[in-house]
Order: structure tokens, then C-alpha cells, then sequence
């Protein structure tokens, strides 16, 4: 009985379906409904609604004609954490598409997380620009015994560079030598250098006095002296050619105590060099061949006044002078500027030291630009983040075993660096200009040698080094110039190394966020970067000056 009584409970408190109302009650219902209000959308906001919907038609529809300009989907060339972002291989834009960056929003701080990636296509273009058949060191004019010394160092063939570079220093003409970084410049001019110093040894033969140079190298660096100073003479030795380096640190005990020798090729720091030829240890009167390694560093605010006004104690040959078709002949000497960026306001650095119309530009495609082969790496992050972010970053190297280069601009930043390293348990040295020459001794050596997984430098190890065993960079603080993160980048995916390695650029600042946007916009339109300037704004606003002040004396 309980159960029946619960049942019909049940049934009485369960809505009932309109349908199953009776039909006078369904129209009292429907009646009652007709009453109620109803909210309309108001006409502008309908408006608003129709242009919104118009607008996402047109994205689409625009979006679709992007993506039929693609060459292919399945490969990216910029790789997104929002993927509308992506830029693909073989998508272009023409020149009324505005061009849709990644880091176009990281001004703002909501923006930090973000991040993108430059992937690597392709091999290295070192050895990837010859159409015809790939030349040999026997073809570009060098002696039969150093073509077999080269082979023997494990020179199997000449780069892009070599070829291009060392026929016309052969010929004793004043040669700009600049190409991407890690691409074998050195012995683009090493090689010609040696050779020409080979006949002219014939002329002096033991006659040559003591600490009188016949070729010079002057360079920015103790770190770039000593990897010269070892390419050279592993050349050199087999010929009897003596190769001697002349760096900072002890220069008075130098002056006091000179060691006397008979010095072919001399490869120096400017400063050492300037001092020991002031004081007279050092004869520059018989030096026929003078070559500036990293010539765009050497010829920026860093190094300018000093290196200019040494360089002018020398008759370099340009068009005032007559040129004789034998190099030991000739009425000047012999100049090789060898450098990874090509400045725009070259012919302003140049004007100082030499004529720039005797100068022969040899130059790369790919100078200027992206390496096309290191992937590249940009995190937008903010500053309480960012020593976390390198911690977990090196962290992962060290799981792998990879040697990684942090850069830094500052000197005080790249030794915070490496204690904050060493104190979270990774062996980590520093490298910095504002370090005594016996601190810096032996640093950049056990790093090489894999004595400490971790560098933490400023620019002065991104010039010339060769550091084939690195297979990461890390630029902790980026760059204030293009031409540095060029340098920069230039430490990994060099020739001769295992690895291509990876470029990780922590991003937050204002400035950097800027100089980001451009290297991606170059990235994405294939371009050359704008304005690869080196630090020579005060040299240009001198000049500019002096042009003013000129101009004034006439107009008086």
C-alpha cells in the first residue's frame, strides 16, 4: 500500500510536457507568452556585430591567400608559440602586405612567455656557392709544398672565402676581405701572407736583422694573437718561416729585456705592439704585407684613435702610388683588411687609413645576414625571471654534456654570471677586457680543452675565436648592435665543427626588444640586416663636425 501512495506522489510532482496539456489550456499558456518582453540588440551594436564578422572574412580569406603563396606547410623557417605567427619555406610578401611579427607585441609586459625560433635550413654555406666545379687549394696559385702542408693541418679544400681571396692578395693587391663568421678567413690571408714571405726570405736570407718583422697581424685580442699565432705556424714552421706573437702583459719587462730574434711574421695586440715600436724593439721598416684581423672591431670606438694613428707610420699603396707588378717591388705596402661584418660607413672608417678606391672587396653572399644553418632562439622574459631561465638552460646543456658560451655586455655582469654558475654546481669561468692579463691566462684554454663546461665572456671572445667545440650560445644580455650578434652567433656551426649548435636569446628590455624586431623582419623578408654598424657613432659625429667646421671657414 506505501508503495502505491508513493508512486502517485511521484507522478503529482513531475512536470508535465505542453503536449500533454489539454488544447484550451495550451492556448491560455501561449497567450501568457505573447506578453513577456523581449530584449532586442540594439542597432549599433548589430552594426558593430556586422563589421566584426566582415572584418574576420577578410582575415580569413587573406590568410588563405598567404597560405597559397607557401611553399610548403610541413616546414617552418620561423616557428611560433602563437602558430598564425609561423612563417613558412617559400612564403613571401610583397610590398604592400605588412609583415606580421612574432615580437611585434613585446613592448608590452603581458607579453613575457612569448617566444619564437629561426630554424636552421641547410648546410653551411661555407661550401655551398659554387655553381661550377668546387675549386682546389693547387688552382688559387699557393707553392706545391704548402698546398701539401695544408693538406696535412687537414685542409682538404678551400671555402667560399679562400678561393675568392687568396688569388687576389697573391697578386699584392690591398684587399677587404670580409665574409660570414667561422667560414676560414684566417688562412684566406695567412696562407698568401706566408707565401709571399717565402720569396721574399730569398732576398734577405739570414741578412734579415733581429725583431724586424716582414709581414704583421695586428689584432683586437690576446685570445685571437695566440689561435693566429698557432694557425700560422703550423704553416710556417715546415718552411722555416719563424712566427712570433707580441701580446699585452709584461710589456715593460719586454722594453727592459727585449728577446732579440729574427722575426718573419709578427702577429700582435695593438697596444703591446704601439708600445714595443715606440721604444724601438720593434722594426717596422722592412714589413711589406700588414694585415688587420677583425679590421670592423679594430676600426670602431674601442680601438680607433690608437690603431689609426699607428697604421699611419705606414706607406700603405693606394692610388697615389705606382704599383710594380712583383709584390717585393712595389712603391707601398700591402694592406688585408679581414673582417665579419661589412660596415655601412666604411668608406668613412677607411678614410684615415687608406685610399678606399685601392682596396678590392671580396665579400660572401651570405655576409650581412642570418646563418642560415644555427637555429636561433628568443625567449621574451622578464628581469626576475631571467637567471632562473639561464639556470635551467645551462642545466640542460649540462645533462648533455655541451659546452655553452654566455655573453654578457657588461664585464660586471659576466662575473655575476659565472659565480651564480659555479654556486649552482656548473663549472663556469669568465672572460672579460677589464681583467689582468695574468687572470685571463689559460681561461679560454680550459674551456676548449673541456676542463669547465661553461664561458661566461663579454664581446671580447665573440671576435675571431675559434670555439669549434661549442654547441650552444647564450646571450644573457643581448646585444646593442647587429654587428655584434653577428659575432656573436659566429661561435657555433663554424667550419670544421661536430655540431651546428643553438643560439638562446634572452629578450626584455626596450632597446633589445627593437634590435629583436629587425633581425626577425630580416629573417622573414630574407634580407640583409640594416644598419650592421659596429660602435663608430662617435667617429662619424666627429667627422661630421669637422665637415661642419670646414664649411663654416669658407663661409666666413
Amino acid at each position: 500500500m506505501a508503495n502505491i501512495i508513493n508512486e502517485v506522489f511521484r507522478l503529482a510532482l513531475q512536470p508535465l510536457k505542453l503536449s500533454q496539456l489539454s488544447y484550451s489550456t495550451q492556448r491560455r499558456w501561449a497567450s501568457t507568452q505573447d506578453s513577456f518582453p523581449v530584449i532586442r540588440v540594439p542597432v549599433a551594436v548589430a552594426e558593430k556585430l556586422k563589421r566584426e564578422n566582415r572584418k574576420r572574412r577578410r582575415q580569413e580569406r587573406e590568410l588563405s591567400l598567404e597560405k597559397s603563396r607557401r611553399g610548403d606547410h610541413s616546414r617552418p623557417v620561423i616557428s611560433c608559440k602563437r602558430k598564425e605567427y609561423n612563417h613558412y619555406f617559400g612564403q613571401s610578401y610583397n610590398k604592400f602586405t605588412e609583415v606580421s611579427l612574432a615580437s611585434k607585441g613585446w613592448g608590452h609586459r603581458k607579453s613575457a612567455g612569448d617566444y619564437f625560433t629561426i630554424n636552421g635550413c641547410g648546410g653551411n654555406p661555407a661550401f655551398h656557392e659554387f655553381q661550377e666545379e668546387e675549386p682546389d687549394f693547387e688552382s688559387l696559385g699557393l707553392e706545391s709544398d704548402m698546398q701539401s702542408q695544408l693538406h696535412k693541418l687537414g685542409f682538404e679544400r678551400p671555402t667560399n672565402i679562400q678561393a675568392l681571396a687568396i688569388p687576389h692578395v697573391l697578386e699584392g693587391k690591398n684587399t677587404l676581405i670580409a665574409a660570414e663568421t667561422g667560414n676560414g678567413k684566417t688562412l684566406a690571408f695567412i696562407a698568401p701572407m706566408l707565401h709571399q714571405i717565402r720569396q721574399q726570405m730569398k732576398v734577405y736570407g739570414s741578412n734579415l736583422p733581429h725583431n724586424s718583422p716582414l709581414g704583421l697581424v695586428i689584432v683586437p685580442g690576446r685570445e685571437l694573437a695566440e689561435q693566429i699565432h698557432s694557425v700560422a705556424s703550423g704553416l710556417g714552421e715546415s718552411f722555416g718561416i719563424n712566427v712570433e706573437m707580441m701580446k699585452g702583459g709584461k710589456t715593460k719587462n719586454k722594453m727592459l729585456h727585449p728577446v732579440m730574434s729574427q722575426q718573419h711574421l709578427l702577429i700582435a695586440t695593438i697596444g703591446a705592439l704601439s708600445k714595443l715600436t715606440t721604444v724601438g724593439v720593434c722594426d717596422i721598416s722592412l714589413v711589406r704585407h700588414l694585415a688587420l684581423d677583425e679590421a670592423d672591431t679594430l676600426l670602431d670606438d674601442s680601438f680607433n684613435d690608437q690603431v689609426t694613428r699607428y697604421i699611419t707610420k705606414f706607406p700603405i699603396q693606394g692610388a697615389r702610388y705606382e704599383i710594380d707588378e712583383h709584390p717585393l717591388t712595389m712603391s707601398g705596402i700591402q694592406l688585408s683588411l679581414v673582417a665579419a661584418t661589412l660596415p655601412r660607413s666604411l668608406d668613412t672608417i677607411l678614410d684615415p687609413v687608406v685610399d678606399i678606391e685601392s682596396v678590392k672587396k671580396i665579400t660572401t653572399p651570405h655576409l650581412n645576414r642570418l646563418m642560415p644553418h644555427v637555429p636561433q632562439r628568443f625567449f621574451r622574459i622578464n628581469h626576475i625571471t631571467k637567471a632562473e631561465k639561464l639556470l635551467q638552460l645551462v642545466k640542460q646543456d649540462a645533462k648533455k654534456g655541451t659546452p655553452v658560451i654566455i655573453f654578457s655586455n657588461y664585464s660586471k655582469t659576466c662575473d655575476w654570471v659565472s659565480l651564480f654558475l659555479n654556486e649552482n654546481g656548473v663549472s663556469c669561468v669568465n672572460l672579460n677586457g677589464n681583467m689582468a692579463a695574468k687572470f685571463r691566462e689559460g681561461r679560454f684554454e680550459s674551456f676548449q680543452s673541456g676542463q669547465v663546461l661553461a664561458l661566461s665572456c663579454t664581446d671580447l671572445t665573440s671576435r675571431g675565436l675559434d670555439t669549434i667545440k661549442a654547441g650552444h650560445v647564450i646571450n644573457f644580455e643581448f646585444p646593442k648592435f647587429i654587428a655584434d650578434y653577428i659575432h656573436r652567433c659566429g661561435r657555433i656551426g663554424r667550419v670544421g665543427s661536430q655540431i651546428t649548435g643553438l643560439v638562446t636569446n634572452l629578450v626584455h628590455r626596450p632597446e633589445e626588444i627593437e634590435l629583436v624586431q629587425k633581425i626577425e623582419y630580416a629573417a622573414r623578408k630574407l634580407e640583409e640586416f640594416p644598419n650592421v654598424n659596429a660602435n663608430i657613432k662617435r667617429i662619424i659625429t666627429a667627422n661630421a663636425s669637422r665637415a661642419e667646421e670646414n664649411n663654416d671657414r669658407l663661409n666666413q
